[in-house]
């Protein structure tokens, strides 16, 4: 089933549904933060099929996140991307939080259960 992204025009937050094709022209699709029926379908990019490896090996070249929350969001989003699942909302809300550059230790302060973590959650 495929995926679909949305943006909500009441309140900018941006989600994905899987709705099947048959489905589409049909399905009621709202705001999971407002309950807004104001939803516009946000065309993503073309993927291609690649292997986990392919996948992966790409990341594995990144240090460090980067400083600016900017730059760090699309870090994320990419790495979002290539991981191929669904990672909820709520990392949705964290990278549109950056994508505006708002600081991460503001965004970890105010969402604590996102677990933006640091090395506290590596295990330290």
């Amino acid at each position: 089933m495929p995926t679909y992204s949305f943006a909500c025009e009441a309140c900018e937050t941006r989600f994905a549904r899987r709705i099947a094709y048959q489905d589409y022209d049909t399905a009621r699709v709202e705001c999971p933060k407002c309950g807004s029926r104001k939803v516009r379908r946000r065309i993503g990019r073309p993927r291609m099929l690649r292997s986990a490896e392919s996948r992966f090996g790409d990341l594995e070249n990144m240090d460090e996140m980067p400083d600016d929350p900017k730059a760090m969001a699309g870090m994320m989003r990419a790495m979002g991307e290539e991981s191929g699942e669904d990672l909820g909302p709520e990392f949705g809300e964290v990278v549109d939080r950056l994508e505006k550059g708002q600081d991460p230790e503001g965004i970890e302060r105010e969402l604590p259960d996102m677990g933006m973590g640091g090395e506290d959650e590596i295990g330290d």
